[in-house]
């Protein structure tokens, strides 16, 4: 799904730079507006695997602790 956004943001960046070079500015502000909006979709979707393995991790650490304290 990351690669889906990150895949998106470029091609709707490369639309703006078309619609400027056209001269159609308000058509590239929407273009790089929802390009930016697949941007950051991509980077939460990062953030959110990230914190999904963080969290998995931690839970093994614990399950070992007491595991051990047993």
């Amino acid at each position: 799904m990351k690669t889906l956004w990150l895949a998106l943001a470029g091609c709707c960046i490369a639309v703006a730079a078309a619609l400027i070079v056209l001269g159609r500015f308000d058509g590239a502000f929407v273009a790089a507006v929802v390009g930016l909006v697949a941007w950051f979709l991509n980077y939460r979707a990062q953030v959110a695997a990230s914190l999904e393995a963080d969290n998995a991790t931690t839970e093994e650490e614990n399950e070992t602790e007491r595991n051990e304290d047993q």
